[in-house]
């Protein structure tokens, strides 16, 4: 399998920042540990895949205090989110990685079961196929993966609504790229989702 880079989109776990959906359930604190654990499963899984470089591409700040032992993680490269949209945000950060001359592929820290081999399953297909997606069940997508990089992927894109997943595969159709599609998943983003975490006990709080 050729090499694919990971790209980790995250936001640094602030109360009142990070996972404000979950704080009516949480609180601001709770929801910021949470957000923290989420983070912590996300890098150790895209590390143990082991599928070539891994970028931890982070807001608001990469120079911030929290993120200052990840500097030190042997294989993990932190790089600064630019600035706008998530739709912009996204797009620079594939078209960056895409310049270093391997496929991408672009994941939050929202769904646990991207784990190491789902993360190898899918740069596995992406081996096949222009592109690759695995949506998730409230109609966006936890993973990206792309050998090319087009704008259209990423502009006028509604984000945060049951409309992305089923927008950015019409998208790739109209660029004729073939691409495969995976199961849904599901993630964390709303008080209702929480129930799902019983089966990680590690993301759960003590």
């Amino acid at each position: 399998m050729s090499r694919i880079r990971i790209i980790i989109l995250a936001k640094e776990p602030l109360p009142g920042l990070a996972k404000t959906r979950l704080i009516p359930a949480l609180g601001k604190k709770d929801a910021a540990q949470l957000a923290d654990r989420l983070l912590q499963h996300t890098k150790t899984q895209a590390l143990a895949a082991n599928l070539g470089p891994v970028e931890l591409c982070v807001t608001p700040d990469k120079n911030a205090d929290y993120w200052q032992p990840w500097h030190k993680t042997p294989r993990l490269e932190l790089t600064q989110q630019t600035e706008g949209n998530l739709g912009m945000r996204l797009a620079e950060a594939a078209k960056k990685g895409l310049s270093y001359g391997c496929p991408v592929m672009l994941i939050g820290t929202d769904c646990p079961l991207l784990d190491a081999a789902y993360l190898q399953t899918m740069a596995e297909q992406l081996t096949h196929y222009d592109a690759c997606i695995c949506p998730v069940n409230d109609g966006g997508y936890s993973l990206l993966g792309l050998k090319q990089f087009n704008p259209s992927l990423f502009n006028s894109i509604p984000w945060s609504t049951n409309k992305v997943a089923a927008l950015t595969t019409e998208r790739l159709r109209q660029l004729n790229w073939q691409y495969y599609e995976s199961k849904p998943l599901w993630d964390i983003d709303e008080p209702q989702d929480l129930p799902l975490l019983k089966n990680f006990p590690e993301l759960l709080q003590a």
